[in-house]
C-alpha cells in the first residue's frame, strides 16, 4: 500500500486576494481621508455663507448712502416715511443662516446694520458671529477672530 502524499505549495506559490490586516488598513485610511474632506467642505460653507452676509450688509449699507443722498438723512425720507428694514438678495445663504437688521433704528446722521448668524452658521463660525457696519464704514465682529479675519 503506497501513501499518497498531500500536495505542497511550493515556496513560489502566491495567495490570491487581502488579508483582514491590508482591509482595516485601507479602511482606516479611507475614514481619515473622509474626515478631513467632511470638516474643510463644512469650513468652506461657513466662509461661502459669511461672505453671502457680507454681501448684503454691502449692498444695504449702499442702499442707505443713496437715501441719505436724496433725503440728507438716514432715518426717514423727505416725506417722513422712514427707512425701509434691511432686506438682501442674496438668497438662502443668508436669509436661513443670517438675521441682517439695524443694530438700532438709525438717527438723522448714523445708522448701524448688522448681520447675526443664526442656527447651524451660529454655532460654526464663532470666530466672526455678529458682523456689523456702519455709516463710515467701520466694520466689526463680535467672536474670537480678529476685523481682518472675518471681513
Amino acid at each position: 500500500m503506497t501513501i499518497q502524499k498531500r500536495p505542497q505549495f511550493a515556496p513560489s506559490a502566491r495567495q490570491t486576494g487581502f488579508t483582514l490586516v491590508e482591509v482595516l488598513i485601507v479602511v482606516f485610511i479611507i475614514s481619515v481621508l473622509t474626515m478631513i474632506a467632511y470638516s474643510t467642505y463644512q469650513d468652506s460653507l461657513v466662509r461661502t455663507r459669511r461672505s453671502a452676509a457680507q454681501g448684503c450688509l454691502l449692498e444695504y449699507s449702499q442702499f442707505m448712502e443713496r437715501f441719505y443722498t436724496t433725503n440728507l438723512r438716514y432715518d426717514q425720507d423727505r416725506n417722513g416715511v422712514a427707512v425701509p428694514a434691511p432686506t438682501c438678495t442674496a438668497g438662502p445663504d443668508v436669509n436661513n443662516f443670517y438675521t441682517v437688521s439695524f443694530a438700532a433704528a438709525p438717527t438723522a446722521t448714523a445708522f448701524t446694520l448688522r448681520a447675526v448668524p443664526t442656527a447651524v452658521q451660529a454655532a460654526r463660525d464663532t470666530r466672526c458671529m455678529t458682523m456689523t457696519i456702519n455709516q463710515v464704514g467701520t466694520k466689526t465682529e463680535s467672536g474670537t477672530g480678529s476685523v481682518d479675519d472675518c471681513w
